[in-house]
């Protein structure tokens, strides 16, 4: 790994603004960074480098002449789900892609905020699973341990951010898919409400369950480009209230009521919540408690809420596989979940769109009590690179369920939600959600930042190499923490 690494997002804006370095200078770096990760973490599936580099330039210029825009001349990553003008969006799978006739919405707000978009993160295959491996890109790495998963299915923009190739990244969130990777990278990831960044040209992605999120080291961070990206086109179906997340960074929360939920929602396999997880979960509710908050246990009533995510997540999965050029080469997986979609997507799926609101009442029922759901983010640390590729359809949904049963029910809700560090297993990363109501992110991003400035967790880095032995110590370590697969 290059011993460099890239400054926070934050902090470059500031020197970029005050002239200590140079857009090019930085761009350069993330790019000689890339180039040097790509064989071992593999977390880029485009890289800009020619049309980032004149972009940077661009970016000097404005800079020389006084212009100030939030993130002029700061190099970004954005996940390979989301449109960049002449560039494919390939979203994980084989085969070829035409190139994008324009940038996405999110993206066209990170470009017209001046940031220099410097490559696009790889994604299992249409962003189904929570790992970061297929055929058509190869295995994406952990960087605290090159031979775990560093989750998915945002696991290129989190490994790219983990390991210092740049300041901060998009990815999107369909069941955890920007928190999962967060909390298994030690990063903060911003589930933000459903609607807060533009998924234009599509009015909503995967029947509403997918929101665009970010990724960050630090609090401020995340919130800087939250704010950046947010924002409503059109054409979106979801249009929520403008919220300002960065002036919630430093202000102080107030003394909160928390509810601890550590009890999985139902699903139809088993998942248990590994002791390892609970215990760092534990200690940040007590964290939390000595920071003055009330802290006690309590569940949402989440009911049988899986029943309406399956047929929004398989439908909106038949949609998107209907528009690959050559479906012959996808997973068989994906085929066989788009068919289900396809089964699923008449009334079936209006049923389940129309039990949003009745959800809501039930589920949100919790805030009458509390302000915020403290849950662990995945039940288990990160899994071993492999060990979920070639499982058939039942073993797979098995071990998903196994290692990641907690994010997915608020994307149903399509309220926001947080990733914060939450310690480590061994040398594996594991995560805590804090979870509100809808439009709850300045609360959040206060709590958040408020923990942050307690644990200081964006002061710890991935080690920038390892030793054999280390490989094999911890691989060792880390099988009593594989998701169990087969009957």
């Amino acid at each position: 790994m290059a011993p460099d690494r890239a400054p926070g997002l934050a902090r470059a804006v500031r020197d970029l603004a005050d002239g200590e370095v140079t857009s090019r200078t930085l761009v350069e770096r993330a790019l000689a960074r890339i180039e040097a990760t790509q064989p071992s973490l593999n977390a880029f599936r485009i890289v800009r480098a020619e049309a980032a580099l004149a972009e940077a330039e661009a970016a000097d210029r404005e800079l020389a002449a006084g212009v100030r825009r939030p993130l002029l001349g700061v190099p970004l990553a954005v996940k390979d789900d989301m449109d960049v003008a002449g560039e494919p969006t390939a979203f994980g799978c084989s085969g070829e892609f035409p190139p994008a006739a324009e940038d996405c919405e999110a993206v066209r707000r990170l470009r017209a905020a001046g940031a220099v978009i410097v490559g696009k993160t790889n994604s299992c295959e249409l962003g189904q699973w929570p790992f970061t491996e297929g055929p058509a890109f190869g295995d994406t790495r952990n960087p605290w341990h090159r031979g775990h998963t560093p989750g998915g299915s945002s696991g290129g923009s989190a490994a790219a951010v983990a390991a210092g190739l740049v300041p901060a990244a998009l990815g999107s969130d369909g069941a955890g898919s920007v928190r999962i990777p967060a909390a298994w990278t030690h990063l903060i990831g911003i589930k933000p409400q459903r609607g807060r960044i533009s998924t234009w040209p599509r009015p909503e992605s995967f029947q509403g369950i997918t929101v665009n999120g970010t990724l960050a080291r630090t609090v401020e961070d995340a919130a800087l480009l939250l704010d950046a990206a947010s924002g409503s086109h059109d054409g979106d179906l979801h249009r929520p209230p403008a919220l300002r997340m960065s002036e919630a960074v430093g202000r102080d929360p107030g003394r909160l009521r928390i509810a601890l939920s550590l009890k999985p929602p139902f699903t139809a396999l088993p998942a248990r919540l590994a002791p390892e997880v609970r215990e760092k979960v534990v200690a940040l509710a007590e964290r939390l408690s000595l920071l003055g908050h009330e802290v006690e246990e309590a569940d949402p009533a989440y009911g049988q809420i899986g029943l309406t995510f399956i047929p929004r997540a398989t439908a909106g999965l038949a949609e998107r596989v209907a528009e690959v050029p050559c479906p012959e080469l996808l997973d068989r997986r994906t085929r066989e979940a788009a068919r289900l979609g396809r089964l699923l997507g008449g009334a079936p799926l209006r049923v389940a769109r129309r039990a949003e609101a009745r959800l809501h009442r039930r589920i949100g029922a919790i805030f009458d009590s509390y302000d915020v759901v403290l849950a662990p983010t995945t039940a288990t640390p990160p899994p071993r690179i492999g060990s979920m590729l070639r499982l058939g359809g039942l073993d797979t949904d098995r071990a998903m369920i196994a290692a990641c049963p907690y994010a997915w029910p608020w994307n149903v809700l399509g309220w926001p939600g947080v990733n914060v560090p939450a310690g480590f297993v061994g040398s594996l990363p594991v995560g805590a959600q804090l979870l509100g109501p809808a439009h709850s992110e300045p609360l959040l991003v206060s709590l958040a930042a408020q923990l942050e400035a307690e644990l200081a967790w964006h002061e710890r880095w991935p080690p920038v190499e390892r030793s054999g032995a280390d490989d094999a110590q911890e691989a060792g370590a880390a099988r009593e923490f594989e998701p169990p697969v087969g009957p």
